[in-house]
């Protein structure tokens, strides 16, 4: 039984894409392997470990639980869109200024989680932070530098210390 591709249309980094896809296809797949959008990585392709983790509609999801189909109309934002030119993310400088990584592996999806929690608003505290993002696993251990450089960003983003 042949199964076509079915034509969706996202918006990839603030750019309108038009794409065929097979059913089957997972965003992160999409994402990787059609767009190059080598940024966001394939780490247990379960959603276990959170390297996959980017932004849809400005919510943060793992995108090897998701079919690109469901995602059809969407506005998909990976780490390589939230610099501004130049001019890195406060969350992205942040991970640098904090060194929160070591092999860099799960950096981006660290990123994107992050700037998801931030935009959520619900973390108050560094339990709350650790908390909300315990789906996104660190096998170098850079947890600390990851919590500073988050408290960090929310810092920035409310005008204050940040820690």
């Amino acid at each position: 039984m042949e199964t076509s591709a079915q034509r969706i249309s996202l918006k990839i980094n603030g750019a309108e894409k038009q794409l065929d896809v097979a059913p089957w296809t997972t965003l992160l797949d999409l994402l990787r392997e059609s767009l190059q959008l080598t940024g966001t990585k394939k780490g247990c392709d379960h959603g276990q470990c959170g390297a996959c983790t980017v932004l849809v509609d400005g919510q943060r999801i793992n995108s090897c639980l998701t079919l690109a189909v469901m995602k059809d109309g969407a506005s998909v934002t990976t780490v390589e869109g939230l610099a501004q030119g130049e001019a890195l993310h406060p969350v992205q400088e942040a991970f640098v200024a904090q060194d929160a990584f070591q092999c860099g592996y799960c950096t981006p999806g660290q990123i994107c989680s992050a700037v998801g929690l931030i935009a959520e608003g619900k973390a108050k505290s560094a339990e709350d932070i650790r908390e909300l993002m315990s789906g996104n696993l660190c096998r170098c251990g850079a947890y600390p530098n990851i919590l500073a450089a988050i408290q960090q960003a929310m810092g920035a983003r409310q005008g204050g210390e940040g820690r």
